[in-house]
């Protein structure tokens, strides 16, 4: 409960439009009173600095703990901002962190206490804002004008707009924040807006979303947006569209910070496997079009894609014998694939979004061949790699005619199942799927399968056994899989503090063009490149010794001699660029001497920060994250001769990576740019 506070500081600013006010809280902790009195002390004090920017239209607050901060440090921080694409509409955000060094042997007792207190005002923080909002009501003041230079006086032209909304119903204010936020803050994040009008680039007005997205809350909206930008900026236009990152919200509960984590793993995955293309250059073997009992069927009555599965008539053993582990696993990717193209096809016909499809499996058939270890092994494999990269894909999972030995799959197969993704099933045994309930609502008569009793002829192979002669040895299928998941671009690389990853490139016409593409992987990294007119010599086989490198696809090439020297053994043709964790670089290098370039990808320290200057939060965990100080790169380059460049960089090989079936339609791209610079390209 607050009691009382003391200003401590407070500064504005000679135009008015930072205003900040720093003061001293005494709050009564609803505490038992043993502790209490163990603590001796009835009353705990919080510092809380208010940050008001009427220019840019922010409130920050930030508090922390004076009592006890020797045993217990707590930190909070809030922030009011305009939303960035809907000015009547307010964001907030929060965090808060607890660290109990010790407390009289209570710590357990005081980290309860802190997070029922938290809860408690989380519960509480609409109230107070609506509260406060209906006493400026009854004040009178329905508008605050925003704010404006003293030497323009004024505006004339602002218009009133409508009661702010808040765009989250967790709000933790403390009642000396809502001092403030009664006068001030509501002038900046709530306050008088200009008429946004809705033009065909505006992507998020009401109608795209109600059109592709579905319905999104203020909040929701605004995870949305944030995270396009952020990819935007990593990743230079090569983005997924705005559905799709909806999946990865949707799946992480819109907690951006894992599904930035999860997203970016995924870019990264399906560049370094080329998904993206696996429609357009992958054919399925015959052994799979003649014997794996699946396709698509029509759609559900939501207007999903059906994908019928016959899995009790499918030979998981013989398929896995014949094919291997990475055949069945890229199949059921080109499945996936399929299925983000019919979801897309299916909204444009339906007209409302539909962003998922439903999967029915019939299990008539499934005994204890089926739970064949290797083939368990395969099936989990699958799980895992689908559950990563195609989050929120599955609308609705039927599975029919459940036999006796169907649970002891379900307890194998289950755990490693999504919770959001194992809600979504409905198990149906013997004839159940034909009562209440059952197949009827969920899918059209006139489509149910032939096989399942009902009147519509379905394409979908009916499996059997797959013959013996088809099998293959282990050997050969170990050099299958290999072949498949190694025809790649991309090579990966590893990058250590003190030892660098290089490559060498030879140039025997000048005007050449080196191209690369690169994703950041793991880590921060420099990326540098230099000329020599004479060829570094082949690296020493224990060059990297103290390192013990001997991961596969962890590769460390280092190729300039310690002995060289900058300036007189080679040059520097490009300024050093910095790439984050998580970037995406693209760029070209117009050669001006024939000779030796060498491709550089050196371990990027954090410098010492000044003390006006203190380092990011994120920076320091993401530095802590790097262990062994190594980072990881995968990379793709390719020259292109004087005699075959015309000039136009869209027309590189390096410019057509990327996320291509899921982007295009919410990628803002920018002209590429025709010089010798390092440069992060947009394409169209």
């Amino acid at each position: 409960m607050f009691v009382d506070s003391d200003t401590v500081n407070e500064f504005k600013s000679e135009d008015g439009a930072i205003h900040v006010i720093e003061r001293r809280c005494k709050l009564d902790i609803d505490a038992p009173r043993l502790l209490k009195k163990i603590a001796g002390v009835d009353y705990v004090y919080f510092v809380q600095k208010n940050s008001l920017n009427s220019r840019e239209r922010t409130l920050h607050i930030e508090a922390h703990n004076e009592t006890f901060s020797n045993r217990v440090i707590i930190n909070e921080h809030c922030c009011y901002s305009v939303h960035p694409e809907n000015e009547d509409w307010t964001c907030f955000e929060q965090s808060a962190s607890l660290d109990i060094k010790s407390f009289f042997g209570f710590e357990s007792t005081v980290e309860k206490i802190a997070m029922k207190q938290y809860t408690s005002n989380i519960k509480k923080g609409k109230e107070i804002i609506e509260y406060y909002l209906r006493q400026l009501e009854e004040e009178g003041i329905t508008f605050v004008p925003r704010w404006t230079p003293p030497s323009l006086g004024p505006s004339s032209e602002i218009v009133p707009s409508s009661k702010s909304q808040v765009a989250s119903s967790a709000a933790v204010v403390p009642d000396t924040a809502l001092e403030g936020l009664s006068s001030e803050a509501l002038s900046s994040p709530g306050g008088v807006s200009e008429p946004m009008v809705g033009t065909p680039d505006d992507k998020l007005d009401a109608d795209y979303i109600k059109r592709y997205l579905g319905d999104l809350t203020p909040l929701q909206e605004s995870c949305l947006i944030r995270l396009r930008q952020w990819l935007q900026e990593t990743h230079k236009g090569k983005i997924p569209k705005d559905e799709h990152i909806l999946r990865f919200l949707r799946a992480r509960d819109f907690n951006i910070d894992k599904a930035r984590e999860t997203m970016c793993q995924s870019l990264t995955w399906r560049k370094q496997h080329q998904v993206d293309y696996i429609l357009d250059t992958w054919t399925p073997p015959q052994v799979l079009q003649d014997y794996y009992a699946g396709g698509w069927h029509h759609h559900d009555k939501d207007g999903r894609p059906l994908y019928v599965l016959r899995l009790g008539q499918m030979d998981t053993k013989g398929l896995v014998r014949a094919l291997g582990e990475e055949a069945l696993l890229r199949y059921v990717l080109s499945i996936n694939e399929e299925g983000l193209r019919r979801c897309e096809e299916n909204t444009k016909v339906f007209g409302r979004p539909i962003s998922s499809w439903t999967c029915l499996v019939d299990l008539e058939g499934l005994n204890m061949r089926h739970l064949w270890r290797p083939g368990v092994k395969a099936l989990l494999r699958i799980i895992e790699v689908v559950e990563a990269n195609y989050p929120e894909m599955l609308g609705r999972l039927l599975i029919l005619r459940a036999p006796r030995v169907f649970p002891v799959l379900w307890t194998l197969v289950s755990p490693f199942i999504d919770d959001n993704t194992r809600r979504k099933f409905l198990i149906y045994a013997g004839n159940d799927y034909q009562g209440p309930g059952g197949l009827l609502d969920y899918i059209d008569k006139e489509i149910i399968p032939d096989f399942l009793s009902g009147e519509c002829m379905c394409e979908v192979p009916e499996g059997g056994l797959v013959p013996k002669s088809l099998y293959r040895t282990a050997e050969e299928l170990e050099n299958e899989d290999l072949k498949l998941w190694t025809e790649t671009i991309y090579q990966s690389a590893s990058v250590f503090k003190g030892a660098p990853h290089e490559i060498l490139i030879q140039i025997v016409d000048a005007s050449s063009v080196i191209t690369w593409d690169f994703d950041v992987c793991k880590g921060d990294i420099v990326f540098n490149i230099y000329h020599s007119k004479r060829s570094p010599q082949p690296p020493k086989k224990d060059s990297l010794g103290a390192h013990s490198i001997a991961s596969p696809g962890g590769n460390n090439m280092q190729l300039i001699d310690r002995v060289w020297q900058l300036g007189r053994d080679y040059s520097m043709v490009e300024s050093p660029l910095i790439c984050k964790e998580g970037e995406s670089v693209q760029g070209s290098h117009v050669t001006r001497w024939p000779g030796f370039y060498i491709l550089q990808w050196k371990f990027h320290s954090m410098p010492a920060c000044a003390a006006t200057n203190l380092p990011r939060v994120d920076d320091v965990l993401a530095s802590l994250q790097v262990s062994s100080h190594k980072c990881k790169v995968m990379y793709y380059t390719e020259v292109i001769g004087s005699e075959d460049f015309r000039g136009s960089m869209t027309s590189l090989e390096s410019s057509h990576s990327g996320f291509s079936q899921l982007s295009a339609a919410t990628t803002s791209s920018s002209q590429s740019h025709s010089s010798s610079m390092i440069s992060r390209w947009r394409f169209c």
